[in-house]
């Protein structure tokens, strides 16, 4: 398989899903603006989605994929299908009790998780909850079935996926929001909507490849299987490790409800620009990485465990680079050109342009702890990341009592940004002393090309974007966008051209995993 071609694939189809999430938030702004609403919107939004990243994306994938790869590669087909009908069993049936348990707590956890919320804003965060928590259920087959899918190296499809829910969103803000009595409510059910259209397009896919799940009426049907217990016995120190940053994003969610009406919906802003490197980087990277690095486990290959680290690390220099760059010297033009419409305000955008700025100054860490982490999720070894990631937590809300008080809403994100780029480092440290991973040679003289080749280029951004008022340009909507689209081409191309001149090419990072 070339993980080149393989990452770019993955890449393209996470670009659809940020660029359509883009949309989606702008219409979103434009529509409400950032307000209390709003707040209530996120606010509600955030347990559904913490669960879902805590036992979907997060805890179970890491624990799931190496002992699937395993079966795959060692036990033959019939146990494996036989172990995807047992996890698929339990993990559905678990989030189905979360989900009621959410549903009928909803104001107890709200008033938990956001102290700043009170009144109107309250009972309408709780309405959107109850509303949303089933999201978990539909996104737990959904993630169930990603991790089958990638393992069977049938990447594209599941990084499609959260554009249904994109599109869902978009479709409600444009043309159904009017038919609610309480407008906000529509992107609620929205969500749902988009929840359900990502279960079904999944199942043609696993039927295809002989891996559809057959459930149970039976909660506790496949329990008693070795490979599921093996697997809750891994999700126990992997929800810690999780848990971790989603407990750190609960916190920072608190505190910004007390911050002032719009601060948790312009952090949200800030965040969504952030996750578009993410996703296509740091994300699809870990996507293509970890079942290599499982199979890479599982046969003793630890050359190549080593050298898909290294290809993945430089990589990630490469392009995290000038996207943290890219990001904080276009701020302004990003929010501004994306978000400042209808509701949203040139107050909006000096809001959510701090934060964004104190993202990218953590954007690296970030994307590198999506590389490492998965480095000891191959080998099965959850509990070092855990350990790391508890001093993370602490060590983030330290910083918060420095950040917050100084810098606001931007505190936040800056906590967040350091605290991801500690983690990275220990974690790199502890591969290292592990002897996991070993550096190729050449280390110091790539780094120093890219870092001449980055500082060239955010000069050139920077320079290009103080030329125009871009809150001015409001009215002017095709124009600001093409301005920035232009802007960006053009940092693009001197970056890569920089690099072109230190003798980079693309075969230089062309790699086939066994």
């Amino acid at each position: 398989m070339n993980l080149l071609k393989t990452l770019g694939a993955i890449s393209s189809m996470t670009m659809v899903s940020r660029i359509t999430g883009l949309l989606r938030d702008s219409l979103f702004a434009r529509a409400f603006g950032a307000s209390a609403y709003t707040d209530a919107f996120y606010i509600a939004f955030r347990l559904p989605n913490l669960l879902r990243r805590l036992f979907g994306e997060g805890a179970f994938s890491q624990a799931f994929v190496p002992i699937l790869a395993e079966y795959k590669s060692q036990k033959g087909e019939a146990a494996t299908r036989t172990l995807v009908d047992h996890v698929a069993n339990t993990l559905v049936w678990a989030t189905l009790l979360v989900s009621v348990v959410g549903i009928v707590g909803a104001p107890l956890i709200l008033m938990a998780i956001a102290s700043g919320l009170s009144g109107d804003g309250l009972d309408r965060a709780t309405v959107m909850t109850r509303l949303m928590f089933p999201y978990i259920l539909c996104m737990s087959f959904v993630v169930l079935s990603g991790a089958v899918l990638n393992t069977w190296r049938e990447f594209k499809l599941p990084a499609f996926t959260p554009v249904l829910w994109n599109l869902s969103s978009i479709f409600f803000s444009l043309f159904l929001v009017q038919y609610f009595e309480v407008p906000i409510y529509s992107m609620a059910v929205a969500v749902m909507v988009g929840g359900i259209l990502q279960v079904a397009i999944q199942v043609p896919a696993l039927r295809r490849i002989g891996m559809l799940p057959r459930l149970s009426l039976n909660p506790l049907a496949g329990l008693g299987d070795p490979g599921v217990r093996r697997i809750l016995k891994k999700m126990g120190p992997a929800v810690f490790a999780v848990s971790a940053a989603q407990i750190s994003l609960l916190i920072n969610t608190n505190i910004a409800s007390n911050l002032g009406k719009g601060a948790v919906s312009v952090l949200q802003y800030a965040d969504r620009l952030m996750e578009f490197p993410t996703g296509m980087l740091g994300v699809a990277l870990g996507t293509v990485l970890l079942p290599s690095l499982s199979k890479a486990n599982s046969e003793g290959d630890t050359t190549e465990y080593s050298a898909l680290l290294d290809w993945g690390l430089r990589l990630t220099f490469l392009l995290a680079l000038p996207a943290a760059v890219g990001l904080a010297a276009l701020s302004t033009p990003l929010i501004a050109s994306l978000f400042n419409y209808g509701e949203f305000s040139g107050k909006n955008v000096a809001a959510a342009t701090a934060p964004l700025m104190a993202y990218a100054a953590g954007l690296l860490g970030i994307i590198l702890v999506k590389i490492l982490a998965p480095a000891f999720y191959a080998r099965q070894d959850i509990r070092t990341p855990v350990r790391i990631a508890i001093g993370v937590l602490i060590a983030t809300q330290a910083m918060n009592y420095l950040f917050v008080p100084l810098l606001g809403v931007a505190g936040l994100a800056l906590s967040i940004g350091l605290g991801a780029c500690i983690n990275a480092v220990f974690l790199y440290t502890g591969l290292r002393r592990r002897r996991i991973y070993t550096p190729h040679a050449g280390w110091l003289a790539f780094f120093l090309k890219v870092v001449l080749a980055v500082a060239v280029m955010g000069g050139a951004a920077w320079l290009m974007q103080g030329q125009l008022d871009w809150v001015g340009m409001r009215a002017h909507a095709i124009l600001r966008i093409c301005a920035l689209l232009l802007i960006i081409g053009v940092s693009a191309a001197v970056y890569f051209a920089v690099l072109f001149a230190l003798g980079f090419r693309p075969r230089d990072f062309m790699r086939r995993a066994k």
